[in-house]
């Protein structure tokens, strides 16, 4: 049996697929989805998912959103997506660099500017990791 996974950000589908497997970055760690896995909605976090189609890994970079699990049927509602084999890995780690030089450059003053920094770290982070499948 697959599963039937679907990646929705507010302007594009990003996936719409049938997989084995799925596993979604959430909010209290990684969480695997098999056929049968019972009814489940969980936050997520800023990650990778990954999901297992044809034997193969595939992986997407998210940026927080939601997920539903039901009747083996994956929806993952996001504020934005990007598929790991679109993303140019020298490019991701040169942002990845630039994201922790900017985060150790915040004074310890500006909360804002931290937490700000830490979400862009987190996202080129996620973009990096997606670039590998696993």
């Amino acid at each position: 049996m697959t599963l039937t996974v679907k990646v929705i950000a507010p302007d594009q589908t990003i996936v719409d697929t049938v997989a084995e497997e799925v596993i979604l970055p959430s909010s209290s760690g990684q969480l695997g989805i098999l056929t049968g896995h019972a009814p489940l909605i969980s936050a997520l976090e800023t990650g990778v998912l990954r999901f297992r189609k044809d034997k193969a890994w595939a992986a997407i970079a998210l940026t927080g959103g939601f997920a539903e699990v039901e009747e083996n049927e994956v929806t993952v509602l996001v504020r934005s997506g990007e598929l790991g084999s679109t993303i140019n890995a020298d490019e991701a780690r040169k942002k990845l660099e630039e994201a922790e030089q900017a985060l150790a450059g915040i004074k310890a003053e500006d909360k804002q500017g931290k937490i700000q920094a830490e979400q862009s770290l987190s996202l080129a982070r996620a973009r990096l990791q997606a670039t590998t499948a696993i």
